[in-house]
């Protein structure tokens, strides 16, 4: 019995020391801004992407400065309508709001507005949205139009008393250089294709020589097959 007792002390401390996460939530929601929404008055900071602030401005392909932050949050509201959101709660962060997936009939709502170019992948925090940015940039869609400060740049410098860059002088982060083989032993490309699919490509591959590997964007070299299934990747087809 006392033996019986220890575990369950010891389960109790272990349920106990567990971070405790909001549940998930479904509702109506109200946009806060391009990456926030408020759900039974639970703010949600929507997961892996990271919008346009409100006061932020950037600038078009023409050269004139434009409110993007504005309008990430009002086509965020149009996407959603008065349809009823769900999001799945993954963390809570240091300001209380609950960090989730959220979801309109049954379209994921983070990975749109990347997508559409109304935000970009945090890659920070996850590396779920880097597929979904380049499809974005290389449309030339929202935000990637013109030039822009990536938005957690606007708000250090807003932070620190700079005045943030004005838009004609900022710049989209540029793709990192394609990365070497960490050694001769490590061979196979792990590529995350335009769709955010996670691809290996071995040696001998149709596609092998082509494929460029940026680790910057979680793309990365494995040593072994087995190593790059276990990481989630799957063999290319060709």
């Amino acid at each position: 019995m006392r033996e019986i007792g220890l575990i369950a002390a010891a389960f109790c401390t272990a349920i106990l020391a567990t971070p405790a996460f909001a549940a998930d939530l479904t509702g109506t929601a109200t946009v806060i801004d391009g990456d926030t929404l408020e759900v039974h008055g639970q703010r949600i900071r929507l997961h892996g992407i990271d919008s346009p602030e409100s006061a932020q401005l950037c600038q078009d392909a023409a050269g004139k400065d434009w409110r993007c932050g504005q309008q990430a949050a009002l086509a965020l509201s149009d996407r959603i309508a008065r349809r009823p959101v769900s999001c799945e709660v993954k963390d809570t962060d240091r300001y209380g709001r609950s960090v989730a997936a959220c979801s309109v009939a049954g379209e994921s709502l983070n990975a749109w507005m990347v997508s559409q170019g109304w935000a970009m992948a945090y890659r920070q925090y996850s590396t779920d949205y880097v597929g979904a940015e380049a499809t974005a940039r290389a449309a030339r869609a929202g935000i990637w139009a013109g030039t822009f400060q990536p938005p957690w740049e606007w708000r250090t410098a807003k932070r620190n008393g700079d005045k943030p860059q004005a838009a004609n002088q900022s710049r989209p982060a540029p793709a990192a250089a394609p990365s070497a083989a960490p050694s001769s032993g490590c061979q196979i490309k792990g590529n995350i294709n335009s769709k955010g699919e996670r691809i290996y490509h071995v040696p001998g591959g149709r596609f092998y020589d082509q494929t460029q590997i940026d680790t910057g964007s979680g793309e990365r070299w494995f040593c072994s097959e087995d190593e790059a299934r276990s990481a989630g990747w799957r063999r290319s087809e060709r």
